[in-house]
């Protein structure tokens, strides 16, 4: 009877241990399914930062977490699958492309801003207002390594002063870009530069050294203006250009440095999680509102038409891959 009663209990016990179990896996699910991860780009990580505030102001059940791993670290984690959503400051590469498709992951490429490459220098530099793409390809190149170190062998008129050097990590989007831009090769960069994954660190390298240049997306440029100077770049069309006033970036005349920012999304997670489309339909319809405040570029309105249109059809894939810097980004979305 001792025994048959223990027995009975014991059985009771494991069915309630089933139950507790089956409902805690249950409520993670649920926790899941409306969870909305969000990592990749320093540049334009402080537009999902606001578009994800708020979001929670107008639907205070959504759980939106948002990261900063940088352009390469972000589509590293999305396309290992533990990613709804990456923020990117350039194209989405071959090599990456493959990876998400041997974890059978395809993506929507969705446009969210502009931005304008600046290239600073100290407050103290009074020599320097505006260098060539060739200037810049002989600073930065690769070939430049340990041989270019003064300010005098980019141009002759220029100072015998050390050139000291700041410039986003080698794994980011804006070195991507810059260097695709001015050497025409993404990555062919010197590397005895002092790289940083935290642009603010970059700002106050070149803020405390008299000789020192360095390139940053706009709004960290706009943050500090006071501790900086802003360097206009030749454009093709032979004139000096800056990212500032911002209008030099929507159209297009601070060329090749004005480039596209995106969000890459996973079909599969527009799919099956509701709250990543709602997330990312509220992301595209109200952006635009603090894109300027954090120091970006709203796209043109004809623009913030074709992406929404992408997200609703559904589209896969990328158009911007065969885009070159300085080309006008209406022509591929």
């Amino acid at each position: 009877m001792s025994f048959c009663y223990q027995s009975k209990c014991y059985t009771l016990l494991t069915s309630l241990i089933v139950l507790t179990f089956g409902i805690t896996s249950c409520n993670r699910v649920q926790e899941k399914q409306t969870q909305v991860s969000v990592d990749g780009a320093a540049v334009g990580f402080p537009i999902s930062l606001a578009v994800a505030e708020e979001y929670e102001k107008v639907k205070p059940s959504a759980n939106v977490t948002v990261a900063s791993s940088g352009t390469g670290g972000g589509i590293s984690k999305f396309c290992a699958g533990d990613l709804d959503i990456v923020g990117a400051s350039r194209t989405i590469r071959a090599e990456e492309i493959k990876t998400c498709q041997k974890k059978n992951i395809e993506f929507v490429e969705l446009l969210i801003a502009l931005d304008g490459i600046a290239v600073i220098t100290n407050r103290q530099n009074n020599f320097v207002q505006c260098l060539t793409i060739d200037e810049l390809k002989k600073m930065w190149s690769s070939k430049a390594t340990n041989k270019v170190t003064s300010w005098n062998q980019i141009n002759p008129k220029f100072p015998n002063q050390p050139l000291k050097l700041y410039a986003p990590a080698s794994d980011t989007g804006t070195f991507d870009y810059f260097t695709q831009a001015i050497t025409g090769k993404a990555k062919n960069s010197r590397t005895d530069y002092s790289p940083s994954h935290n642009q603010n660190t970059l700002v106050q390298g070149v803020a405390g050294d008299p000789t020192a240049l360095g390139y940053v997306g706009i709004s960290y440029y706009l943050q500090n203006q006071d501790k900086l100077n802003l360097v206009a770049v030749e454009s093709p069309k032979g004139k000096c250009e800056k990212p500032v006033p911002v209008d030099n970036v929507v159209k297009n005349i601070y060329t090749p440095l004005s480039r596209p920012l995106f969000i890459y999304v996973s079909k599969k997670s527009l799919d099956t999680k509701p709250a990543v489309k709602e997330f990312v339909q509220f992301y595209l319809e109200n952006s635009w509102k603090w894109v300027d405040s954090v120091g970006y570029v709203a796209l043109p309105d004809d623009a913030y038409v074709k992406v929404q249109r992408k997200l609703a059809t559904g589209e896969t894939g990328t158009k911007f891959r065969k885009a070159k810097p300085g080309e006008p980004i209406i022509n591929f979305i």
